[in-house]
């Protein structure tokens, strides 16, 4: 097998494990030990504020010490952590296991995307594409599997502590299966430019080096500034559309799985597409038009209730979120210099990350003070703001 595909089969082990634990399962989890929900909302975001803390460095540190090692200290979190999730009995238990186990892709995502990046030359809104496509399958499969483990078409009762360990459990399993694949198969060569040897402190000097550059180069922050926008969207969505479906449109868990099933087959089955346009027409008009499709269905989402309905907005929230997702990474990649990959990844991954950590805990705040048609309809208009910021500054640049 190519290193590529072996990258992909890791991926896709690493995110099934990853989605498995986290939607829906994560806020029903968290309504099942007695959260709020603004307590709810921060319980899905806090991994990603891991992210925040933790994927620039990580991206910065590949560039010096060689990829394949940073790599794989990402799976031993996709490995062990969700192990850990069987011990609770506690909401600040789970805040806490929830943090720790963010490490596995705020190690892990920059670092490999970074790897596909420098094995993709001029297809890297393509690779990028097909890479996150196979990350996206792993979740497809994972969010409407734990939906349906937790799901008890006999009695019709909410999911009980056995059904929610028996989830964590395979999720477990899962991501020990990619941590042994990896080690056993990516045989990664150090990307150009990364040293092979030198003193610590030199090491230290080429780590501070590559974050100064990356940071401070606007066309890095500008497209990173607008993942993290719709990723604050899906956020929020990925944390209440189960409960609202749920709790307001009286849909099952397994319904609430599959409308977020139906959202990432629709990002899985667009984005290498996407990305082979923007490869080719360029990056930024699918940037525009995927926030402005996103921010509607977004607003639209609290004035439904039937099942049908919801899966046709989270159709079109899904393919909003592909026209952005397959450019966005590789115009980072694009401006980049090689030997600065992993940082530009990790500033990537930062600032998205920050959006997407903010998606479920603003958003609780607003359904929790205002409902939910008044709290989606103020992240929609978030959105649609954002796109005449973006243009005015790449005109700019």
């Amino acid at each position: 097998m190519t290193v590529f595909s072996n990258l992909c089969l890791v991926n896709f082990l690493a995110r099934f494990s990853y989605a498995l634990a986290r939607n829906p399962v994560l806020p029903l989890f968290a309504l099942f030990l007695g959260a709020g929900p603004e307590a709810i909302g921060l319980a899905v975001g806090v991994s990603t504020v891991t992210g925040i803390f933790f994927k620039l460095p990580a991206g910065a540190l590949s560039d010096v010490i060689g990829r394949r090692r940073t790599m794989l200290a990402g799976l031993v979190f996709f490995g062990l952590m969700p192990y850990a999730y069987l011990l609770l009995s506690s909401y600040p238990a789970l805040i806490a296991v929830r943090f720790v186990h963010g490490l596995a892709t705020a190690i892990y995502a920059p670092v490999a995307m970074a790897v596909v990046a420098s094995l993709a030359g001029e297809r890297k809104g393509e690779l990028l594409s097909w890479f996150s496509s196979v990350a996206i399958i792993g979740t497809l499969l994972g969010a409407p599997l734990g939906g349906f483990l937790l799901h008890n078409p006999w009695t019709g009762d909410q999911p009980g502590l056995t059904l929610f360990r028996l989830v964590f459990l395979i999720s477990g399993l899962t991501g020990t299966a990619a941590l042994v694949l990896g080690l056993k198969s990516l045989g990664l060569e150090d990307a150009p430019g990364v040293p092979a040897g030198g003193t610590l402190a030199g090491r230290w000097q080429a780590f501070a080096r590559g974050i100064r550059e990356v940071a401070g180069d606007g066309r890095v922050l500008a497209a990173s500034s607008m993942e993290a926008v719709q990723n604050l969207a899906m956020g929020a969505l990925e944390a209440f559309l189960p409960i609202y479906a749920v709790t307001v449109a009286s849909l099952s868990e397994f319904q609430a799985g599959l409308l977020w099933g139906v959202q990432v087959v629709t990002i899985m089955a667009a984005k290498p597409l996407m990305g082979r346009i923007s490869d080719r027409r360029g990056r930024r008009p699918l940037i525009v038009a995927g926030m402005v499709l996103c921010a509607v269905p977004l607003a639209v989402v609290p004035h439904l209730s039937g099942f049908f309905s919801l899966l046709a907005a989270c159709l079109a929230f899904g393919l909003g979120e592909a026209l952005v997702t397959s450019s966005s990474a590789a115009l980072v990649a694009d401006v980049s210099r090689q030997r600065h990959l992993g940082s530009a990844m990790g500033v990537f991954g930062t600032i998205a990350d920050m959006g997407h950590a903010a998606g479920p805990i603003l958003a609780g705040l607003l359904v929790g003070a205002l409902g939910y048609a008044a709290g989606f309809a103020i992240l929609a208009g978030v959105l649609l703001a954002s796109v005449p910021w973006y243009v005015c500054l790449v005109r700019r640049g």
